[in-house]
């Protein structure tokens, strides 16, 4: 049974830049589309990145787009998120899920059924 550690979640300053990183384990990355969300408090989760399994491309929200990359490395099985100039609005618990969705709902937290336990992001002004 596949399962996401993340890590590499803390606090930095805006324009700042951190790296979080999505483990799995118990299956192959390369069975996985692999999606980054985030949840800021008193808002819904909103969809950041993806690595698309079908296609093998990656797709990222405008709110991030050109300061977000995304990362695989299939020796480590492991995607990464690179998230570089960060503003106060990025602050959020950051979440990696699992899935095999199709192209039409991979932007949608309800195509996932594994999820990892998320870590906290804060950018202070």
């Amino acid at each position: 049974q596949v399962q996401l550690t993340e890590s590499g979640g803390g606090s930095v300053q805006v324009g700042g830049s951190l790296r979080l990183s999505c483990a799995v384990s118990g299956s192959s990355l390369s069975r996985y589309t692999i999606t980054w969300f985030r949840q800021a408090p008193g808002k819904e989760r909103e969809f950041v990145g993806s690595w698309f399994r079908n296609n093998n491309h990656k797709y990222y929200s405008d709110s991030v787009k050109e300061r977000f990359i995304i990362f695989k490395d299939n020796v480590k099985n492991t995607v990464d998120l690179q998230m570089n100039d960060l503003k106060a609005e990025d602050t959020a618990v950051y979440t990696c899920a699992a899935g095999t969705p199709i192209l039409s709902s991979f932007r949608l937290a309800s195509s996932y059924r594994t999820w990892g336990q998320g870590t906290q992001v804060t950018v202070a002004s």
